[in-house]
C-alpha cells in the first residue's frame, strides 16, 4: 500500500451536508461544533425549491440558467425569479459560515451535485434530459467547473483560514453508466454513458477545482475505478450497500481515501435510541482486516461520516449521529 498524505487530520469525521429543519444558523452551530477537525458548508434541503440537491447545484452553473417547470428544474433561456432564490440561498449560507467559521484554519467541506446528476436530472427546452445529448454534458461539465472553482474561491476569501476540500454528490453516476434512467415516459432509458466520456467529464470537474475533491455516491454499484481516474482523492459511500470488497481494497491500496458511511442517516422510527461510536468504529475495523490492511492505517485513510444526508433525520437525531461519527474517528485515531 502506498503511503500518501490526506487533506485531513487522522481520526477525522464529517457529515455527507444536508441537516433538517430551515434555521441555518444554528445548523452551521451544529457543524462547527460537533465536526472541529473536518466542518462542512450545511445544507437545509427543507427551505424548498433551490435549496435541493438538484436546484442548488444548477445555481453554480455560469451562463446556463435554469428554471423550474411544472416540478422540474430545466436549462431555461434566460436569468429568472428561480435562479435568483437558487443563488440568494446560497449567499445566506455563505454569510452564516463567514460570520461563524471566523478565525477557523483548516479543512472545510463544501457540496456540490456533480455533472452526471445533473445531467440526469435537468430538463432541456425539447423534453427529456440533458444526459441525451452528450455534447451539450461537455458545455455543462465546462459550466459547472467554472462556477464551482469560483465557490471555492469565494469560500477562501470569505474564510482565510479554510483549506476547501470539494465533495461532488453522484447518485445517479451508476445509473447512467448502466443505461439504467428512464426517460419521462417511463417506456425507454437512456443510452449508456461510455465509461471514458464520464471519467473524462468528471475529470474536468474534479481538474478545475484547485482542491480536493471527493465523490459521494450512495449507490450499490458505485465505479471506483472511474472515480480514482477522474482524479478524485477519495469516494464517500454507504458500507452497508457495499456489495463487492476488492475494487474497494484496490482503491485504497492505490491511496484513494474513504469517507465511510456507517452511522444510519435516521434513527428507528419511533425509537429514541442515540446512534452509538462504538459499532461504528468496529464497522470500519472490520472493513480493514476483511481488506487486510494494517489497523492503524485506518485513521488517517479513513474519514467517518453518516451513511447519507441527515435531512431526514429529527435536529436531535442529526446531532447526536455527527457526534457519534466524531467519536467513531476519536476511537480509530486510538488504535494508532
Amino acid at each position: 500500500m502506498t503511503s500518501p498524505s490526506w487533506p485531513w487530520p487522522a481520526g477525522s469525521a464529517t457529515g455527507i451536508g444536508s441537516l433538517p429543519g430551515t434555521d441555518v444558523a444554528e445548523a452551521q452551530r451544529t457543524v462547527l461544533g460537533e465536526l472541529a477537525d473536518l466542518p462542512h458548508l450545511a445544507e437545509l434541503p427543507a427551505r424548498g425549491p433551490g435549496a435541493d440537491i438538484i436546484g442548488r447545484g444548477a445555481s453554480f452553473l455560469v451562463d446556463l440558467p435554469i428554471e423550474l417547470y411544472a416540478g422540474h428544474w430545466r436549462v431555461a433561456a434566460r436569468p429568472g425569479r428561480d435562479l435568483r432564490r437558487a443563488l440568494d440561498l446560497r449567499e445566506r449560507d455563505l454569510d452564516q459560515l463567514t460570520e461563524q467559521a471566523d478565525g477557523y484554519t483548516g479543512p472545510l467541506k463544501l457540496q456540490a451535485a456533480g455533472v452526471w446528476t445533473l445531467a440526469a436530472s435537468l430538463d432541456v427546452g425539447l423534453g427529456g434530459r440533458l444526459i441525451r445529448d452528450h455534447g451539450a454534458v461537455r458545455d455543462l461539465a465546462a459550466s459547472l467547473a467554472e462556477g464551482l472553482r469560483a465557490h471555492l474561491d469565494e469560500v477562501r476569501r470569505r474564510v482565510p483560514g479554510a483549506e476547501p476540500l470539494l465533495q461532488l454528490d453522484e447518485p445517479l453516476l451508476p445509473a447512467a453508466l448502466a443505461g439504467r434512467l428512464p426517460t419521462d415516459s417511463g417506456l425507454h432509458t437512456y443510452r449508456s454513458v461510455p465509461e471514458a466520456t464520464a471519467r473524462e467529464l468528471l475529470g474536468v470537474v474534479v481538474d478545475a477545482a484547485g482542491a480536493p475533491v471527493v465523490v459521494h455516491c450512495c449507490a450499490a454499484d458505485v465505479p471506483l475505478a472511474m472515480i480514482r481516474a477522474a482524479g478524485a482523492v477519495a469516494v464517500a459511500i454507504d458500507l452497508d450497500r457495499l456489495d463487492r470488497l476488492d475494487p474497494l481494497g484496490e482503491a485504497l491500496d492505490a491511496g484513494m481515501g474513504l469517507f465511510a458511511g456507517v452511522v444510519p442517516a435516521t434513527g428507528t422510527p419511533g425509537g429514541g435510541r442515540d446512534p452509538e461510536s462504538a459499532p461504528a468504529a468496529e464497522r470500519i475495523r472490520t472493513l480493514w482486516s476483511q481488506l487486510g490492511f494494517a489497523a492503524e492505517r485506518a485513521a488517517a485513510q479513513v474519514v467517518v461520516t453518516p451513511a447519507c444526508g441527515l435531512a431526514g433525520a429529527t435536529p436531535r437525531y442529526a446531532r447526536a449521529a455527527l457526534a457519534a461519527c466524531r467519536d467513531a474517528g476519536r476511537r480509530l485515531a486510538d488504535d494508532q
